[in-house]
This record gives structure tokens, sequence and C-alpha cells, in this order.
């Protein structure tokens, strides 16, 4: 069982890498967009306090979130196999209420520079009905429509240069310290996230499997 939390700039990869870690250790691939959003589709307690905070367009505080995780952690398949989490924590306070709820095997950093992830970003299109990406280099086969459902195929406002700055500025400040938190209790693996997906994989099952076999018995305990 692994107990997995991942880092890394926006457009680092960590979304595809994340789907082919969770196969290959067979963990859920926690994200926490997807698990407030089933949070509040279900009707949970957490999931309805999440909703007040974002139909107001407030961030959520950290109790609402950590409820959130919390709840999700407490399922099944999370008990039997680990996770992975992806997109929390996203700050000390948030690491330090996390390894209070669940031991940490590895917390790993897909290192990619500023300007690679700003190139990324900046050149993504994203499909508006499905959500498959695309580039300007790697456009669909008709006119900007989506090959997978037909859907219109655009920039995100997100993914314009004033707010991947912003994006990346509030990584700088809140993200990094999180890491370093990470790095000061022995947990942090730092992996090279440049070259084709195939051999980021490579590298980080190496990294992960590395870590574990030098010293299984490391864990942050509540």
């Amino acid at each position: 069982m692994l107990r997995l939390v991942i880092f890394g700039r926006q457009g680092a990869g960590k979304g595809t890498q994340s789907e082919a870690l969770a196969e290959h250790y067979g963990a859920p691939h926690i994200s926490t967009g997807d698990i407030l959003r089933e949070a509040v589709a279900s009707g949970t307690a957490f999931g309805l306090k999440a909703k007040e905070f974002m139909d107001a367009g407030q961030l959520l505080p950290d109790e609402v979130m950590l409820g959130v995780v919390a709840d999700r952690l407490a399922e099944a398949d999370v008990r039997e196999h680990g996770f992975l989490l992806d997109g929390y924590p996203r700050t000390v306070g948030q690491a330090e209420a996390l390894v209070g709820l669940t031991p940490i095997d590895v917390a790993l950093n897909l290192e990619v520079p500023e300007q690679t992830v700003l190139e990324r970003l900046s050149s993504r299109r994203v499909c508006e009905g499905c959500g498959r990406n695309y580039s300007v280099s790697v456009r669909p086969g008709h006119d900007w429509e989506c090959d997978s459902c037909g859907g219109k195929v655009v920039q995100r406002d997100d993914d314009k240069p004033a707010a991947i700055a912003q994006r990346l500025a509030t990584y700088r400040d809140e993200t990094v310290p999180t890491i370093e938190w990470f790095d000061s209790k022995g947990l942090l693996v730092n992996v090279d996230g440049l070259g084709t997906p195939e051999d980021v994989t490579e590298r980080l099952f190496a990294a992960i499997d590395e870590r574990l076999s030098a010293d299984p018995e490391r864990r942050t305990h509540p």
C-alpha cells in the first residue's frame, strides 16, 4: 500500500503522471477538484459546506477542505490500497493537518522550470465538452472541434498569460514552502519532469521504488 502526495507547477504533467502511478501501484488517484465535485454532488456535510463557499466565490477554509479529504480517505478503496493525492495539501497548515490524519510514505515533486510550464500552458487548448487537452501544435482533426466528442476546443481564461503568471506566483508563495516542509520531514523526492511522458514515468517509478526500498519503515504518524 502506497500513500503518496504529488507536487508540481501547473503544466508540469501531474495529471498524466498521476494516472500512470495510480495504475502501476494500484492506489486510487485522488484529485481534490474531483472529490470536491463528488462531495457537492453527493450532498455530504462537508460537501454542502464547500458549496456555500464555492457559490460565493470564496476560497474554502482549511477545515472544510480537510473534511472533504478526510471523507475520501476513509473510503474502502483507500483503506485497502492507499492513495495518490493530487492538489492537496497546498499550504504548510494543510500539510500538518494531513499528516495528523494519515501516514505519508512519499512526497513527490515533479520539477519542471517555470518557463517551460508557461509555454505549455499558454499553448494548451481544452475541449469545452469532455475536457480533452490539445495544443496549438497538436490540434484536433477538424477546425478546433474535439476528435472525441465534437465539442468546441478553446483556450481557457486561466491559461492566458496574466492568469498563468498569477497561478505560478501563488504556487511560489504557498506551495513551495509546503514542499520544503515535506523535505524537512525527510519525505520529499524530487524528480526531473522534462522529457517524454514515458521517460518521466520511468523516473518516477524508480524514485518511488528506491525511496521505499531504502527506508521501508519511514512514516509520518498522527
